[in-house]
């Protein structure tokens, strides 16, 4: 099964795309939820959480994520370590996944596809906001990245977090280019309608199957 990584800087709109994908029956991965759930639920990934950040990095079975965020991020070596777990972990996972998918499960905990399809789709996408930072792009075989103009994604954030403009640029700023990395891009500026786009390239990967 041809597997699509789907990527975008913050506020580009990549949800939205992945959105429609599904309207075409195509399950959707979302990397960055299912990095959380398996932190609760990955026994090896847990035990290594512990052995990072201490036994009080759980209360409760459910992970204490100010107590993470206070040490990971004041240590630049300590935030590796911990990607180092998560992002495997979550390699692992999609590729379980995948196999269901190709198996006919399309198991709902895993993916936005509300209907299940009569027959496996011709290929499943891969949703991460690190898609190449995380070195997961090895997994696929393909990749979208969904861009807009900064400005336009600040605005976007702004609204949608309710934050200020100042705390997105920071965010912005620690994401890398990924538009020469991408087999296709969605221009999601506001200039051209979604559909179409979306449209060619479901059209462009069923042909290369």
């Amino acid at each position: 099964m041809l597997k699509v990584g789907i990527t975008g800087g913050i506020g580009s709109g990549k949800s939205t795309v992945c959105r429609l994908f599904t309207m075409l029956g195509i399950p959707v991965y979302d990397s960055d939820s299912r990095a959380k759930e398996l932190m609760v639920s990955d026994p090896a990934l847990m035990r290594g959480v512990k052995e990072l950040f201490g036994a009080e990095s759980y209360r409760s079975g459910e992970l204490d994520r100010g107590h993470i965020a206070a040490l990971a991020f004041a240590d630049k070596a300590l935030l590796e370590r911990l990607d180092a777990l998560v992002h495997p972990a979550v390699a692992r996972d999609f590729e379980a996944w995948t196999a269901q998918v190709a198996g006919g499960a399309i198991p709902k905990i895993y993916t936005n596809t509300s209907v299940a399809a009569a027959a496996p789709p011709p290929y499943v996408l891969l949703e991460s906001a690190i898609l190449f930072e995380s070195g997961i792009d090895r997994f696929v075989d393909r990749a979208i990245v969904v861009e807009a103009p900064p400005q336009v994604r600040l605005q976007r954030v702004v609204r949608r977090d309710n934050c200020s403009p100042e705390n997105v640029a920071g965010r912005m700023a620690n994401q890398i280019a990924t538009t020469r990395m991408a087999d296709f891009t969605v221009d999601n500026g506001g200039d051209r309608l979604l559909w179409p786009q979306v449209l060619a390239i479901d059209k462009a990967l069923r042909e290369s199957i």
